[in-house]
């Protein structure tokens, strides 16, 4: 159990830089490029995923990526970019909030859903 707290802790730190370097791609592509929100979400989105890769597997797993593992870790942000995406869409369209404070709401909801996704394909596939 202290493995898994160890772990979920180092996520949290991952996961806390990792939505910073979303959060300011996202505001460069909304508000210095115009781009609609969803457009800038998905490119914040696409490009930190990268970055998530590598930390992830360095830093809170301690497991050398491979390059098949990099290959499968966007199936696992299907589940991320769906339920934080759907949040996105539900935080602005339908409940009008701020386009500015949105995306960190539902970045928040998706965290429990991308622990454990990642760690099933960082983890198990690395004890293959």
């Amino acid at each position: 159990m202290p493995m898994l707290n160890t772990q979920f802790v180092r996520f949290v730190i991952v996961g806390f830089l990792n939505t910073f370097n979303y959060y300011v791609i996202y505001l460069i592509c909304n508000y210095l490029f115009h781009l609609e929100y969803l457009v800038s979400h998905i490119i914040g989105f696409l490009i930190s995923m990268v970055g998530s890769f590598f930390l992830n597997s360095y830093f809170t797993y301690k497991v050398k990526p491979t390059l098949r593992q990099f290959f499968q870790f966007p199936l696992t942000y299907v589940v991320n970019i769906t339920v934080s995406t759907s949040a996105l869409y539900l935080l602005v369209d339908l409940m009008h909030m701020n386009e500015t404070v949105s995306p960190i709401l539902a970045s928040v909801i998706a965290i429990p859903f991308t622990f454990v996704i990642s760690k099933k394909i960082l983890v198990n596939k690395a004890a293959n």
